[in-house]
C-alpha cells in the first residue's frame, strides 16, 4: 500500500495542446485537494511530458511534447524522437519511485507509457479514453492490461468500456468546464441576421500539420465566399501567440480577416457560423450554439488503403457521433475539390431557418457533456486510487 504520509510523486503524460490544458487543470485541482486531504499534507511532486500549461501549473517537464503534436501520417517523421523519449521514461520509472502514472489522450504514445509503468508495478490512470469505439476496438486488451482506472469524457464511453472489462467512469468533459454558463443559452434566433453582412469564424486547428493542410484551404473557401457575399467578414481563432503568428505568416494574398487568441467558444459565440478543423474544438463551437462545417485533410493513399477500413463509426466528427446523425456537414477527409465545402457554406449562409435549427440541435448535443468540474472529479479519483 502507498505510504499516505509522504509526498506523492505523480508522472503525467500529455502530447497534444488540448491534453496539456486538461492536465494543467488536473494538476491545479489535485494540488488544491491535497492541501485539504489528511495524509497528503506533504503535497504532490509532478514530473512528466507535456506543454507550457503543465509547466506553469508546477510540473517538471522531461520534454515539451505539446509543441511536437502531430496526427496520423504526419507523426511518422517523429518516430525516432518518441522512441528515444520512451526509453528515457522507462529509465525514469526504473530508477525513481512513482506513486501513480496519469496518461491523457494520445494512445499511440501513451499506451507505451502505461506499459512501462505497469512493468514497474505502478498504477495507471487514463484520462480521456482512447476512441477504440471508433476504430481498432481490438486494442481493448491493452487497456485491460495497462489501465487501473479510465476517466471518460464522453457519456456513452463508460458503458462501452465497462462492458468490455475496463474500470471506467464518466467524469464530464473538461473542455466545457470553463465555459460561461450563458453559453448554454446560445440557441440562436438570428432575429437581425443579414447574410450579406454575415460573420464567419475559421478554426484551422492547433497542430502544425493541421495549419499546413487546412489553413490555405480555408482561406480559399473564404475568398470564394466573398464573391457571393462581398461584405462577409472573417475572424480566425488561434490557441496561442505562436500559432497565431504561424497563421499570419501563411496568409494568402487577397485574404482579409481579424485574428484572435480568445477561447474557441467565446469566438464562436460572436459569429454566425464557423468552418472548423475536426477535433475537440468542435465541441466548444457546439456549446456556443454556432452552426459549423467540419473538415479534415489526410493522405488519400493511406485513407483508401487503411483508414476507411479501420473506422467503425458512421460519422467521424465528435458532434455527429454524439448525436448519432449528421447535425452538421462533415468533410472528413476531402481530397479533390473545395467546391462541395464552399457550396455547403453558401447554403447555410443563405438559410436563416437552417442556421436556427442547427444552433438549437448543437446545444442539445453537448449539454450532457457539461457535468462540470471534470478536473476536480479526476483529482478525487487520484486520491481514491492512492488511499
Amino acid at each position: 500500500m502507498t505510504n499516505t504520509n509522504t509526498k506523492k510523486r505523480i508522472f503525467i503524460s500529455a502530447c497534444e495542446p488540448s491534453a496539456d490544458v486538461h492536465c494543467a487543470r488536473l494538476i491545479e485541482s489535485l494540488n488544491e485537494l491535497a492541501a485539504k486531504t489528511p495524509g497528503w499534507e506533504e503535497g504532490v511532486e509532478w514530473v512528466g511530458v507535456g506543454g507550457d500549461k503543465m509547466k506553469q501549473a508546477g510540473c517538471e517537464l522531461m520534454e515539451n511534447t505539446a509543441q511536437r503534436a502531430a496526427m496520423l501520417h504526419h507523426a511518422f517523421g517523429q518516430v525516432g524522437f518518441y522512441y528515444g523519449l520512451l526509453k528515457r521514461i522507462g529509465s525514469y520509472f526504473e530508477t525513481n519511485k512513482v506513486d501513480l502514472v496519469i496518461v491523457c489522450d494520445s494512445p499511440a504514445f501513451n499506451f507505451h507509457v502505461a506499459r512501462l509503468a505497469k512493468r514497474t508495478g505502478t498504477k495507471v490512470l487514463f484520462y480521456v479514453a482512447p476512441q477504440l469505439w471508433a476504430w481498432a476496438a481490438w486494442r481493448i486488451w491493452k487497456l485491460r492490461m495497462w489501465c487501473d482506472k479510465l476517466a471518460c469524457i464522453l457519456p456513452f464511453e463508460e458503458e462501452w468500456f465497462s462492458s468490455r472489462g475496463v474500470n471506467a467512469v464518466f467524469v464530464g468533459n473538461p473542455l466545457l468546464d470553463e465555459l460561461d454558463d450563458l453559453l448554454w443559452e446560445k440557441r440562436r434566433e438570428y432575429a437581425d441576421y443579414d447574410p450579406w453582412q454575415a460573420r464567419m469564424a475559421l478554426f484551422p486547428g492547433s497542430r502544425t500539420a493541421e495549419i499546413q493542410k487546412l489553413w490555405p484551404a480555408m482561406q480559399r473557401i473564404a475568398m470564394n465566399l466573398q464573391v457571393n457575399w462581398p461584405r462577409i467578414t472573417f475572424v480566425v481563432g488561434a490557441p496561442n501567440q505562436e500559432r497565431l503568428q504561424m497563421l499570419m505568416d501563411k496568409e494568402l494574398r487577397g485574404f482579409n480577416c481579424k485574428y484572435t487568441i480568445s477561447g474557441v467558444a467565446q469566438t464562436a459565440a460572436s459569429v454566425d457560423m464557423a468552418l472548423v478543423a475536426s477535433g475537440s474544438a468542435t465541441l466548444e463551437v457546439a456549446a456556443a450554439g454556432c452552426p459549423m462545417i467540419i473538415m479534415y485533410q489526410s493522405s488519400r493513399i493511406l485513407w483508401h488503403l487503411v483508414g476507411r477500413w479501420l473506422v467503425r463509426t458512421r460519422f467521424l466528427s465528435l458532434v455527429n457521433i454524439l448525436a448519432g446523425r449528421e447535425v452538421v456537414p462533415e468533410f472528413m477527409p476531402y481530397f479533390r475539390s473545395l467546391k462541395p465545402i464552399q457550396k455547403t457554406c453558401n447554403s447555410l449562409l443563405s438559410s436563416k431557418l437552417r442556421l436556427m435549427k442547427v444552433s438549437s440541435e448543437l446545444v442539445d448535443v453537448v449539454k450532457p457533456l457539461a457535468q462540470g468540474y471534470a478536473s476536480e472529479k479526476v483529482a478525487a479519483l487520484v486520491v481514491e486510487m492512492l488511499s
